[in-house]
């Protein structure tokens, strides 16, 4: 299994911002994760989904959206973990 940070960024307080990245090998089985780096305590902070295109016969894009359910601005970590390759 290969796993790593695909890109951080910041999400506005309410807002949801939607990331992709593309070029991966459509047989790789990609799971995707995103973690909240700026501490806060009592409740969560985001929700994120994960959308698929296959772009070609060989690559795949994945669209990140990240909604940030706080009134301050969060920074995230978008992780991926490879579970085969």
């Amino acid at each position: 299994m290969y796993v790593g940070v695909q890109f951080t960024g910041a999400v506005a307080p309410g807002t949801t911002h939607r990331w992709f990245t593309w070029g991966w090998p459509q047989q790789w089985d990609t799971v995707w994760t995103v973690v909240p780096t700026t501490p806060a305590v009592g409740a969560p902070q985001i929700e994120w989904n994960v959308a698929v295109e296959r772009a070609s016969n060989s690559a795949v894009t994945y669209w990140i959206s990240i909604r940030n359910l706080t009134s301050r601005a969060v920074n995230i970590e978008a992780r991926y973990a490879i579970m085969d390759i």
